[in-house]
């Protein structure tokens, strides 16, 4: 199943840390792994993930089989200002937003 988390107020750089974390992890792993990291992405994250598999449970999916496939974050858009500097000059602020995709599948069968 999938997710998305349109405009979230973090560069996309640092939101990259927390998603390298949990990519390829089943489920639960990802949610602990992320219920104790120290970013500020962390919590947007597992909340996007939690939804994911909501989704899944409307599907007939079972959560606690889940594996996260693939989670990307993208640019979306910034919001621009300007700063007043010394001597009458002005300088920009860009505030960074990301956009966060998430997909689910379910876990492959063990062979044996």
């Amino acid at each position: 199943m999938k997710a998305t988390l349109d405009t979230y107020n973090q560069s996309p750089r640092k939101v990259r840390l927390v998603t390298d974390l949990v990519k390829g992890k089943k489920l639960p792993q990802a949610l602990a792994a992320l219920s104790f990291l120290p970013k500020r992405a962390s919590e947007p994250v597992a909340k996007l993930l939690q939804s994911a598999a909501a989704n899944a449970a409307q599907q007939g999916e079972k959560p606690e089989e889940l594996v996260v496939k693939s989670i990307t974050v993208e640019g979306a858009g910034m919001l621009k200002r300007y700063m007043p500097r010394a001597f009458g000059r002005a300088s920009l602020i860009r505030r960074r937003r990301s956009r966060v995709h998430v997909e689910l599948a379910s876990a492959p069968a063990k062979a044996k």
